[in-house]
């Protein structure tokens, strides 16, 4: 069963977090954005002046339309909108048209669909046993809402760089809660509507497909936690097929998921499960094309968030994972305006991570041990050198890329750590689990 209760009586605290990270964004609306910020202005344009037969064949821009269908129906109502901003930005051949109506109202665009994360974060804290007595800032929910609303991650590359993410990690996040809430149709059907907004969250679907089958489709479950063959339901295969048959007409699995999926299959251990075998996939899928598609990490913090209000162990892995992670996430904010900027905002959001986990944990000692601080640490100098120090240097203009190599490894080791600890957590777990907060 799923633990639903309301988060607090008074909710007026998940508001005020909700507006004051809108209002931050609102202040991020004149920082550097990338060339994201092009691609997506010229997707707003084709969709709106050209037929739909013609959008993705549209080639005057290098930026062509290569999301699925449903992201370019979502720049189609977009474009709607932006036309009483600025008509020109609307303009097929108006190459790197960024006037101020046009940053404005995509940044806005950003900012609004936001709203959808916000819904989903709420809907994820229902999913949370609350312990009667404690403070607002030691309630899971609380502390859950943070790490989600204010992710250093999300804040950078949605508002500064240019993205859509919040809004895409919104569905996935709904989706997670459907199924915590044993309310599966609803979680199939958002994940399916997921693909079609963004494919790379392709490589989370053998989690989705794996949990379904075995704990959907299959009723029930022997007294030893294994699979009953005869509770196998054709109805609900068949229901469930209707909505997820592209996840699985797609051949899709990275190789070093599987043992992850064979794990899921064999002893599901619910939502908690799902989730662990959701995050090893994503993250999985990420160290194998990190250069490819470097922010796709977020695919993997974010809903290890809800773990770590969850387990003490979950809540180390997550520490370690997020902190590397969103430090490898600076290189996208190389201008010198935006350096303290992601720097503060770093700060703040791993200031509270460790603060409110170490109070929701404060029985059982550290969180991280020596070796895991000694690592964190060393981003400290690993900063210094690479902004401050390497640019002084005679080595600059002859190997400029250094320091980024320098990140990239640094932070590899961390990601690659935080990977085997996941996955040694989800292969070693107790096939009898106490009840716990998220079931």
């Amino acid at each position: 069963t799923v633990m639903a209760a309301p988060m607090t009586n008074d909710q007026s605290w998940f508001y005020a977090l909700a507006l004051g990270v809108s209002f931050l964004k609102c202040l991020l609306i004149n920082a550097y954005h990338s060339t994201d910020f092009e691609v997506h202005r010229n997707w707003l344009a084709l969709t709106h002046s050209l037929p739909v037969s013609q959008w993705y064949y549209e080639a005057t821009s290098e930026w062509t339309l290569d999301y699925p269908p449903l992201f370019a129906w979502f720049e189609y109502g977009l474009s709607h909108i932006a036309c009483f901003f600025d008509k020109e930005m609307l303009v097929v051949p108006n190459l790197n048209y960024a006037s101020p109506a046009t940053v404005l109202f995509q940044r806005l665009s950003v900012i609004v669909a936001d709203v959808v994360f916000f819904y989903a974060v709420k809907e994820c804290c229902k999913c949370l046993r609350e312990d009667k007595g404690k403070d607002l800032l030691g309630k899971p929910s609380f502390i859950l809402t943070v790490l989600l609303l204010w992710n250093f991650g999300l804040l950078i590359v949605d508002h500064i760089h240019f993205q859509y993410n919040g809004f895409l990690f919104g569905v996935l996040l709904l989706s997670i809660a459907r199924h915590c809430q044993n309310r599966h149709f609803e979680g199939a059907f958002l994940f399916s509507v997921l693909l079609n907004l963004k494919h790379i969250y392709l490589y989370i679907a053998p989690a989705y497909g794996i949990y379904l089958l075995r704990c959907f489709c299959f009723t029930q479950s022997n007294a030893d936690g294994s699979l009953q063959w005869r509770s196998f339901s054709v109805v609900r295969l068949v229901i469930l097929g209707t909505i997820v048959l592209s996840t699985f007409a797609v051949s899709f699995g990275p190789f070093i998921a599987l043992p992850a999926l064979f794990k899921i299959w064999h002893r599901p251990n619910g939502a908690r499960g799902f989730l662990r075998c959701l995050v090893i996939c994503a993250l999985g899928s990420f160290m194998f094309g990190w250069h490819v598609h470097e922010k796709a990490i977020m695919m993997a913090i974010l809903p290890l968030s809800l773990l770590a209000v969850d387990s003490r162990k979950d809540a180390g892995i997550f520490l370690m994972l997020s902190v590397t992670s969103h430090y490898s996430l600076f290189p996208l904010l190389f201008t010198t305006q935006e350096l303290p900027i992601k720097i503060f905002l770093m700060l703040l959001f791993t200031i509270f991570s460790l603060a409110s986990l170490k109070t929701l944990f404060r029985k059982g000692g550290a969180l991280l041990n020596p070796l895991e601080v000694t690592y964190l640490l060393g981003l400290i100098p690993l900063e210094l050198i690479c902004e401050f120090v390497y640019p002084l240097t005679v080595w600059q203009k002859t190997f400029p890329f250094l320091p980024l190599m320098l990140t990239s490894v640094y932070c590899a080791l961390g990601v690659t750590y935080a990977f085997i600890r996941l996955y040694i957590s989800l292969l070693t777990c107790s096939d009898t689990t106490k009840k716990t907060k998220m079931q």
